[in-house]
């Protein structure tokens, strides 16, 4: 592994930990050469589906976009950052265990709304409100109402 300080190829693990629900591990190391630390992630690459999106393009399934949409659409809520990462770990393991080659990027914000309103309704209002291209208050009244009457028909979670 190379060194991010003095780009040396020589460095020595000192720790190593599991992450993110164990699909991730987190390597402390240290520079041979300069002696500094740091540290590195390993996880399993994916394969992920590819994304149809409304216009008919194709892209690859990208991890980042969701979590930037979801950290924007819970800007200054009381959502914390590590319920924000577990929440895209959430979407990306649905999309992954759908086994599909490629899927619409409706389901896949779909999913992100329902996994939304579970942790913060204001923030999945937030998010289907760009996603659903919102016009008016009524928009944001049926949303609240379909997530309200989906709460209803789930039922206690005990």
């Amino acid at each position: 592994m190379r060194c991010p300080y003095c780009a040396d190829e020589n460095s020595k693990v000192i720790d190593s930990r599991l992450a993110r629900d164990g699909a991730e591990i987190r390597r402390r190391r240290e520079c041979v050469e300069c002696t500094r630390r740091f540290t590195t992630r390993e996880r399993v690459d994916d394969v992920m589906p590819k994304v149809a999106k409304r216009d008919e393009r194709r892209e690859d399934f990208q991890r980042e976009k969701i979590l930037a949409a979801i950290q924007k659409a819970c800007q200054k809520r009381p959502v914390s950052a590590d319920a924000i990462e577990k929440l895209v770990d959430r979407v990306e393991r649905y999309v992954q265990e759908l086994g599909d080659k490629e899927i619409s990027s409706r389901l896949v914000g779909e999913r992100v709304m329902k996994e939304l309103a579970e942790t913060d309704e204001l923030g999945a209002a937030r998010f289907a409100s760009v996603f659903h291209d919102f016009q008016n208050a009524d928009d944001y009244a049926r949303f609240f109402q379909s997530i309200r009457s989906s709460a209803r028909s789930a039922g206690p979670s005990e």
